[in-house]
């Protein structure tokens, strides 16, 4: 079993999986390789000078592995309610987990399909997003959005935040206290 399913590996995905992975969660990332940032040149990311999509994701999802978080390049075709948890369905596997962060994206249809609230993107090109509070949690119970299609920027910088934001959010609850992640510098000594 997975304390946390992640539905998408681009900036909100990754930048999510880093976050619950190094926080000790059993995280599983599902990558269907449709991120928009494939396509991407990027030279507004704050800390990287420039770089290519393609490798903004690769050094992300590479940064999540190096914490623990398993990556399944497989795409989700189906989300059961399993009592208390969840069962993801791939093609060729089931993966049992107790919460789930939706980083899609500008796709909606299986958030639409697992019966998510949609509503209209503000952004331009996104035509539709999962609702969720302030915290990126939608209406049920353990399941959470974030990024694009949670109606953040399409910005790779924006998102990843996004996700950080939401992968805190679900760490804190899975705690019962508040989570911060503070790393320091270590001594050369």
């Amino acid at each position: 079993m997975y304390d946390v399913a992640i539905i998408g590996a681009g900036p909100a995905g990754g930048s999510a999986g880093v976050f619950t992975a190094k926080a000790g969660k059993k995280t599983v990332l599902f990558d269907s390789g449709k991120s928009i940032t494939a396509k991407a040149w990027v030279e507004n990311h704050y800390g990287v000078s420039e770089i290519e999509g393609p490798n903004l994701l690769e050094n992300g999802q590479q940064q999540a592995k190096k914490f623990g978080a398993e990556i399944v390049t497989e795409e989700v075709e189906e989300i059961e309610a399993d009592g208390e948890l969840y069962t993801i369905k791939t093609s060729s596997q089931s993966y049992h987990v107790d919460h789930i962060i939706f980083a899609t994206g500008m796709s909606t249809k299986l958030a639409e399909q697992f019966g998510l609230e949609i509503t209209e993107g503000s952004e331009p090109r996104v035509a539709k997003v999962i609702e969720t509070d302030k915290h990126g949690h939608t209406k049920k119970a353990k399941v959470w959005a974030a990024g694009t299609v949670a109606g953040v920027s399409v910005h790779t910088i924006i998102t990843a935040g996004d996700g950080a934001k939401v992968a805190v959010n679900v760490i804190s609850e899975l705690n019962g206290e508040r989570y911060v992640d503070h790393d320091i510098l270590k001594s050369n000594k």
